[in-house]
């Protein structure tokens, strides 16, 4: 079977950027909905009739891949809003009760910066601002059933940021803020 739009592509793939440093790589399959909202869309445009067995080598701009970085999307919140353990690099869902209220609900937030009165919360992907080369591999197409095709994604989200809201709450026993 051919990749077409709404089937299920597994796929392995290694990452670099422009000067070939390894950014990610994928040695074990993984099944991706195409059609929806699992790949970025030149990948899925690029993986366009190819078949099991198919190798696929892409070049992508940051407008194609995880955009432009944006300084809008850096937000600095009051440190005693945040677990005990927290540290750089950590990823929230959304942001918790008390912090800007400006800030996107919808979007993975990752610590890069704790200072001891704020933490410094960027919003953006941490492969934003980056050209990126793509080697996939294709390793079996299928048809999407039903229930994938109504859904538009496998849940695999490793090309967005978009989440459903998850507020922090307080944890029952304490006033540390946990994730929920």
């Amino acid at each position: 079977m051919t990749i077409t739009e709404q089937c299920v592509v597994s796929l392995t793939w290694t990452l670099k950027d422009t000067l070939g440093e390894e950014l990610d790589v994928l040695d074990e399959p993984i099944e991706f909905f195409v059609g929806g909202n699992d790949l970025l869309a030149k990948i899925e445009e690029a993986l366009q009739g190819h078949e099991a067995g198919d190798t696929v080598d892409l070049h992508l701009e940051p407008q194609d891949a995880f955009g432009e970085y944006d300084d809008k999307l850096l937000f600095l919140e009051p440190r005693h809003l945040f677990p005990t353990e927290l540290e750089e690099g950590m990823g929230f869902e959304g942001l918790p009760t008390g912090c800007n209220p400006n800030a996107p609900q919808d979007r993975l937030y990752f610590v890069s910066d704790i200072y001891p009165e704020h933490v410094v919360l960027d919003a953006n992907h941490p492969l934003a601002g980056i050209a990126l080369r793509i080697s996939m591999k294709v390793h079996a197409v299928r048809e999407a059933e039903e229930n994938e095709v109504g859904a538009g994604s496998l849940g695999t989200g490793f090309f967005s940021m978009q989440v459903t809201p998850t507020p922090m709450v307080n944890a029952p026993d304490d006033d540390t803020p946990t994730l929920h």
